[in-house]
């Protein structure tokens, strides 16, 4: 694994933004929600866990014991720092370093939507799972958040509305996220992940379309006319027997 990657460059921007209580979006929704579906289970894996936040709020829910694994120096460094009882290791997703039917419940927190291919990933998801065992999938919504999604203020028909871009067209851009911060993001419809899990054998209980949480939409009034776009999307799924 490199350690020349985006991930890399750009882990203390990610660190400053989006973790430690910095991020209303994981602070009143994602942490939550990964405490929900995996809090109190045993033997815990978070794929891409980064500095560690949603594996440290299942520990503290009384989840464990819970590994964290990441490509990212950068990330590994500064979670092993902030401790909260977590075990981590260096590993990609398409290879998990766990034995197969060892582990309870995995969570993978917008991990996915950066990955170049899905199927390899949700396959070593359904290994690693013992039967029974539950997979958490956290995405930024793939059709209403897809790229060149937005508002469009059309001027002649005097109305506001929420553009979705082309859906089911798969896409792969360097997104700069402020100026100078590059990351990838994939673009693929819905039916990819739904279909790969039920072949690999990981089959669906729930979804979840959850509103904008209220620290969001305070950051600027234009969001508030989001309320009613999800941004996130989670997929709820059982190893089968």
């Amino acid at each position: 694994m490199s350690e020349d990657t985006p991930w890399e460059r750009h882990a203390q921007w990610w660190q400053d933004g989006f973790t430690d209580g910095a991020d209303a979006e994981y602070e009143e929704q994602i942490l939550p929600i990964a405490e929900q579906h995996l809090g109190g289970f045993g033997r815990i894996l978070d794929i891409g866990t980064g500095e560690g936040q949603v594996a440290r709020r299942l520990i503290a829910a009384g989840a464990g014991p819970v590994i964290g694994v990441d490509p990212t120096v950068a990330q590994l460094r500064v979670a092993v720092a902030r401790g909260g009882g977590v075990r981590y290791a260096r590993a990609a997703a398409e290879q998990l370093p766990v034995a197969t039917a060892s582990i309870d419940g995995v969570v993978a927190c917008l991990v996915f939507e950066h990955l170049p291919d899905h199927g390899v990933p949700l396959r070593e998801v359904a290994r690693v799972l013992r039967p029974g065992g539950r997979f958490v999938l956290l995405l930024n919504h793939p059709l209403l958040q897809t790229p060149g999604s937005g508002w469009i203020d059309d001027q002649i028909l005097e109305e506001q509305y929420w553009r979705v871009g082309p859906y089911l067209v798969d896409d792969v851009s360097m997104e700069e996220l402020e100026p100078g911060v590059l990351l990838p993001f994939v673009h693929r419809p819905l039916s990819r992940y739904v279909n790969t899990m039920i072949d690999s054998g990981l089959l669906l209980s729930r979804m979840e379309e959850p509103a904008p949480p209220p620290g969001f939409l305070a950051r600027a009034d234009e969001y508030a006319a989001a309320a009613s776009i999800p941004r996130l999307l989670v997929l709820v799924a059982e190893r089968a027997g």
